[in-house]
């Protein structure tokens, strides 16, 4: 292992360094192992002695792999791998639900938020510029392998929400003056928009919503934590939709 491939893998650490180079990091022999069966291209793989074999496979120490890693505690293997590239037309997100995330900066949100994605069937995120990259290291770890299965893509989130509604396709959001979402009509397919941490759904993509739902607490007139967790509400959203489509639509 040269101090050139140290230097590569420790820049990817880095949004810029990912994008120049066109590559992610990957650790542990479960989600590489995936990656190895899926469609996504492998550059290279660093692995302790008997974990992986093949011509893309270097063999590393575990002092060395102490040096390459980019999470607190270093694992058995790690991948240089491709970003992949695809494109998002608005005919694509008719007749299907699909996530929208507004400046999503948690990288642990974004992680579990793609996981449930791929746990309800939804196959593509869109993503405003300002929303946590999903090739970032504790991004793909915290997904579980779900980024191998879940199209992320970055827009420019109102004007694609705004097209989306033009074309007839439901834009739900959640906030706090929405509709009890289990008394709520609700579509078996539609754009469903989550937002910000601290600040919820930016003003520009709140626009361009048209269905306003909200997650009750219970009671109903209980005061007590002012939010959920955006990623805790976007499970609670999905799993609410899914359960509607099992029978027949409402509204």
């Amino acid at each position: 292992m040269t101090k050139a491939e140290i230097q590569l893998v420790r820049s990817l650490a880095d949004k810029r360094a990912r994008t120049e180079h066109g590559l992610f990091v990957a650790e542990g022999a479960k989600l590489i192992g995936e990656l190895c069966a899926s469609h996504l291209r492998i550059r290279k793989i660093f692995a302790l002695e008997g974990v992986f074999e093949g011509p893309a496979t270097e063999t590393v120490t575990p002092r060395e792999m102490e040096r390459l890693t980019l999470l607190k505690t270093p694992n058995n293997s790690l991948a240089l791998v491709e970003i992949p590239h695809s494109t998002l037309r608005i005919s694509d997100l008719a007749g299907r639900l699909t996530l929208a995330l507004d400046n999503v900066q948690n990288p642990g949100n974004m992680g579990t938020i793609i996981r449930l994605a791929d746990w309800f069937g939804i196959r593509d995120i869109v993503c405003s510029e300002e929303t946590a990259d999903c090739f970032n290291p504790k991004v793909v770890q915290a997904t579980m392998g779900a980024i191998l299965r879940v199209r992320v893509h970055y827009v420019d989130l109102p004007h694609r929400l705004a097209q989306a509604a033009a074309a007839g396709i439901p834009v739900y959001g959640t906030f706090l003056e929405g509709e009890n979402i289990y008394e709520s009509p609700l579509t078996p397919d539609g754009i469903l928009v989550m937002g910000n941490e601290g600040r919820g759904i930016g003003p520009d993509a709140a626009r361009t919503v048209n269905r306003k739902l909200l997650i009750p607490p219970y009671p109903a007139d209980r005061r007590g934590s002012e939010s959920l967790n955006v990623a805790m509400a976007t499970g609670i959203v999905c799993a609410e939709f899914r359960r509607r489509a099992l029978r027949p639509a409402i509204g």
